[in-house]
Parts: C-alpha cells; structure tokens; sequence
C-alpha cells in the first residue's frame, strides 16, 4: 500500500475515534468535572500504550528496516514532554467547552484547525498549494455558520472550544516538528499522555473535588475516551503524520467533526438548526476536496 494512503487511513480512523468520543466526553461531564475527566483518560491512555509499545518493538525488531533507523531518545522524551504540555492546554480546553455546548457542535467548532495549520504554516515560511486555501475558506464558511448568531455572538462554550483549537494547531504542528528529528510515534505518544495527566491531575486537586464514586459513575466513558480517543488515536494520528504533510493531515482529521455530529445526533439525539446543518456540509465538503488531489496524484505514481 502506498505510504501516503496508509497514512490517510491511520488519520482516518484517528477522526473516527475522536468523533465519536464527543459522545464519551459530553456524557462524562454528567458525573465529573473536566479536569478530573481529563487525568484520568489522559492516564488510562499513557497506561494502555506501555504493552503495546513492547509488542510493537518486538514485531519492529524482526525488520531489518527498522534497525537500519533508529529513533532518537532525546527527541522522543523532548517531544513528549512538549506534546503534553501543549495536549494539557488544548484537551482542557476542550472538556471545558463541551459541558457548555453540545458534542457535534463542539466537534465541528474543533475543527477550526484546518485554516489554522496552514496559516500558522505560511507564517513560518512554508509554501502552501491554492488548492489548500480554497479548502480552508470554504472550511471558515461552514464554521461561521455554525457558530456566529444572528447578532454576531458566540457562546461562552463555543468560544472556548475554539481556543482550544488553536492548541490543537499548535499540536499538530510540534508532531510534525519532531517527526523530523526522527522521534519514535509510539514513545512519544505515549511521554505525552503521562506529562498531561501530571498537569490534569494538579488542575483537578486545584479548581475541583474529585470523588471516586463519580469516576466510577463515568468508567464507561472515560474506558472509550481513554483507551480509543487517546491511547488509540493520539498515537494513530502520531504514526499518520509521518506520511501527510500538516495542512492534509488536519484536513483529514477534521472529519472528526462529521462523525461527531452524526453520534451526537444517533446517540445523545441533538438537534441542530438548518443554518448549522449548512455549516457542517460546508466542513465536510473542504475535507473531501482537500483529498482529491492528494489521492489523483497517488493513483498516477502507481499507474506510471
């Protein structure tokens, strides 16, 4: 399989997870505060990765590949670190904004990320395809519908999701940072969970009260949100990003916001009014076309 497509795949599945997680999320926050929430899936995750991490170097140590590339140390616990530091800021965030909002909406409002990254791209010099920037216009378009009021305004849950957004830009971008210096996806993932879940379990013994009957009120949702949202899809997202550029790789991953609002609808039954339906079309639509030329290009290197 082409190295670009199984990328896309792994980034696929990654929006899938976390799409669905919103779910997870906006149910958790019936039981315990977002910070509570947060450290215990943020540790949930870091713990699940240990035993597949050993599995993994087991079948990698059998390919003369991989022994022939050697991750570097020192960038993998660097980049973890920083990853959670950053993870800390953008998944708070986040939790916050969700118990104020509803899970499609704030999935969809998540995905502002898309025009950040190659924003933030063009600031350091990176050169960016139009096709790109098409993309990204019409992704806004969709958010503004799906966010700014008739008078203008946004709500207070909304706007902190999309300050969280631009921790997650931040996020991807550090990922794409220090998979060139040839850190190892799976470690780092997993450094980063265990830096943010100290920093989450801090924020939580600050600003709430944890109580272990509301934790276990919420097993349910923190198992999927720890396990599938960040043990799975962090480091999916991690390994993808090795194959896709940041600005294709955040267009990818926005269809975590179709998936959100298609589970929140099926699950949770929201509603949303047909001026956000509009903005979510408009999301999806940027995602698919974002696609398009990457996979035409694909298909003509395997033809030729």
């Amino acid at each position: 399989m082409n190295k670009k497509i199984k990328g896309n795949l792994m980034l696929l599945i990654t929006a899938f997870i976390w799409g669905t997680a919103f779910v997870a999320q906006s149910e958790g926050m019936n039981y315990v505060g977002p910070f509570t929430y947060s450290a215990a899936r943020t540790t949930l995750g870091g713990l699940v990765l240990i035993p597949v991490i050993f599995l993994f170097k087991i079948s990698a140590a059998k390919s003369e590949k991989d022994r022939q590339t050697p991750f570097c140390i020192k960038e993998t616990i660097k980049g973890g670190v920083v990853c959670g530091l950053i993870l800390f800021f953008a998944s708070s965030l986040q939790q916050i904004g969700i118990s104020m909002t509803t899970a499609g909406k704030s999935g969809f409002i998540s995905a502002v990320y898309i025009i950040l990254v190659p924003v933030a791209e063009f600031f350091l010099f990176r050169k960016k395809n139009i096709f790109v920037w098409i993309c990204a216009v019409i992704a806004f378009a969709g958010l503004y519908l799906l966010c700014v009021k008739e008078d203008f305004s946004i709500n207070r849950g909304d706007a902190i999701v999309l300050l969280s957004a631009l921790w997650f830009t931040a996020h991807i971008m550090v990922i794409d940072h220090f998979n060139s210096k040839n850190a190892d996806g799976m470690i780092m993932s997993c450094v980063q969970f265990f830096t943010a879940a100290v920093f989450m379990t801090i924020a939580m013994f600050i600003f709430e009260q944890p109580n272990i009957e509301n934790i276990f009120e919420a097993r349910y949702t923190i198992l999927y949100a720890g396990i599938m949202s960040s043990g799975v899809a962090f480091t999916l997202q991690i390994l993808g990003q090795r194959y896709a550029d940041p600005a294709s790789a955040s267009l990818i991953m926005c269809l975590e916001s179709v998936f959100a609002v298609l589970s929140g609808w099926l699950i949770l039954k929201e509603v949303m009014a047909p001026k956000e339906i509009a903005g979510c079309v408009f999301v999806f639509v940027a995602a698919v076309l974002a696609q398009l030329k990457d996979i035409k290009r694909s298909s003509k290197t395997e033809c030729g």
